[in-house]
């Protein structure tokens, strides 16, 4: 469907399917179901809708295809750690769970994410190392986006921003760009956030766009350099934490 809409007809439909399901959800479940609202940095009361719009709103504009596999499965990845997930940050606190038998929320997402970014990589290219750097580029750009979610717009304005160069390239970029413009005033303004839903499935839908718009040389090198953020989280969240 994308390559049928461009640039500006993605971006169109995803901001407005986004938008659409982001309101349904807030006039029909409001603050009744507790699983879907936190507590934000601030203290104050937000709601997780943004995350469910901003991943459907991405798998439409997207359409049939590898992105839209990895964007729903990242984003119900995302919404089942939003739902039962733990206190818990870091690969190696899951990974060190499930050493010890305990599946957490965490080792979920982990390898599900993983498993889908390379299903996904796999259809989007032809050759075994290019199959694995995309499966990589994928699944880490789907991480590093939940990874930078960590105060109000930081995710979404990430989003935008990875994703403005990739529209030089096609319109892949486009519908990830879209869901997160419709829902940022709102991040921002702290009436709801992303989430582990909104995060995963954004990221992972910026990840796909990059893999189609690079060739071997590209995906190794954002694969090395999400490699390296991911392996200095911490670092990462605490840069984004600081003052805009």
């Amino acid at each position: 469907m994308i390559a049928r809409l461009g640039r500006a007809g993605a971006f169109a439909v995803a901001a407005g399917v986004t938008r659409g399901v982001y309101g349904g959800l807030r006039r029909r479940v409001g603050d009744r179901d507790g699983r879907w609202r936190r507590v934000n940095y601030a203290g104050r009361d937000v709601d997780l809708y943004a995350g469910p719009a901003t991943a459907v709103g991405t798998a439409l504009a997207v359409g049939r295809g590898p992105a839209a596999f990895a964007v729903l499965v990242a984003g119900a990845c995302g919404a089942y750690d939003d739902v039962k997930g733990d206190d818990r940050r870091g690969f190696r606190a899951h990974l060190s769970a499930l050493r010890q038998g305990e599946v957490t929320s965490g080792a979920v997402k982990l390898l599900g994410i993983g498993a889908a970014g390379l299903v996904a990589g796999a259809l989007m290219k032809e050759r075994p190392v290019d199959k694995v750097l995309a499966g990589v580029v994928i699944a880490g750009t789907a991480h590093l986006v939940n990874l930078v979610d960590v105060q109000p717009g930081r995710a979404a304005l990430g989003v935008l921003a990875l994703g403005a160069p990739g529209l030089l390239r096609g319109p892949e970029a486009a519908a990830p760009m879209g869901a997160a413009a419709a829902v940022l005033v709102d991040d921002l303004g702290e009436r709801t956030m992303l989430g582990d839903t909104g995060a995963h499935a954004l990221g992972a839908a910026v990840g796909a766009a990059i893999v189609a718009g690079n060739g071997r040389l590209g995906l190794a090198a954002h694969a090395a350099g999400l490699v390296a953020a991911a392996v200095c989280g911490d670092r990462v969240t605490a840069l984004v934490r600081s003052p805009m």
